[in-house]
């Protein structure tokens, strides 16, 4: 089985739950066990809430009041990537990453990158090539539901 979507967003906060909804009501009629189902729709949240915050550019119009979500389940991984037309990061992360550190306990942000990290299987962090913006990308191995119908045997 394969199943892909993708979400065109504006950067406002509310379109945070439409995409965490829009995954689990895939992932829930495609069979995913729920527990895989909540790690992945936290781990979109966090970095839908990042595009939201920090994927504008700084008013220059167009695009950038928007970024976009693409969800692949396919077969037994499902791979989810978020990318905004911001100023993307500072320095190319290394294709080596060393685990994100986190915050001090009293900090108000920063803890997303770090769920990911947790929530996941593998997680890639760059910026996209040409035109500016930032790419979080993540997949997870998927379990499924005992009787699940779309699960080919």
């Amino acid at each position: 089985m394969s199943i892909w979507w993708s979400l065109h967003l504006r950067r406002e906060a509310a379109s945070v739950p439409l995409a965490r909804r829009l995954l689990l009501g895939t992932m829930e009629t495609a069979g995913v066990d729920p527990d895989i189902s909540y790690d992945l729709s936290v781990a979109l949240s966090e970095a839908c809430a990042n595009a939201v915050e920090h994927g504008g550019d700084g008013g220059r119009g167009g695009s950038s009041e928007a970024y976009r979500v693409t969800a692949y389940l396919d077969g037994e991984r499902c791979r989810i990537e978020v990318t905004d037309a911001g100023p993307g990061f500072a320095h190319e992360p290394s294709p080596v990453r060393e685990p994100a550190r986190l915050p001090r306990p009293d900090a108000e942000h920063g803890r997303g990158l770090c769920l990911i990290e947790e929530l996941t299987d593998h997680v890639h962090i760059g910026n996209k090539p040409g035109r500016g913006g930032a790419v979080v990308s993540f997949d997870k191995i998927l379990k499924w539901k005992k009787d699940t119908p779309l699960v080919a045997v």
